[in-house]
């Protein structure tokens, strides 16, 4: 199955304790079903001083479900959700609520 979302999109948070909040994605775990979105879902963990650290508490931004996020529109802003349409020869992904190319 092709992805829906990508590595860099611009996404908005369905549900959860950060519902509403727009952040970008990092990293795509697809066998998971999860991904990594800067500033949402942060947890903070306690490390141990090294002598490469100093240590103490560190925030850290853990995964989310894949169901839980939405495609920020790029024209109109909000959530929308993501088709596939040919290009010319070429299979791009499209904003189902404005029709604007995300990546083409």
């Amino acid at each position: 199955m092709a992805a829906k979302l990508k590595k860099g999109d611009k996404v908005i948070v369905l549900s959860g304790k950060d519902k509403g909040r727009e952040g970008q994605i990092e990293t795509i775990m697809p066998q998971d079903g999860k991904a990594v979105v800067t500033g949402i879902n942060t947890a903070i963990r306690h490390t141990r001083q090294s002598q490469n650290s100093q240590g103490g508490r560190v925030p850290v931004d853990m995964p989310i479900q894949l169901s839980n996020l939405a495609l920020v529109d790029p024209k109109e802003g909000g959530a929308t959700r993501v088709g596939f349409k040919m290009d010319g020869d070429k299979k791009v992904r499209y904003a189902k609520k404005s029709g604007a190319v995300i990546d083409g």
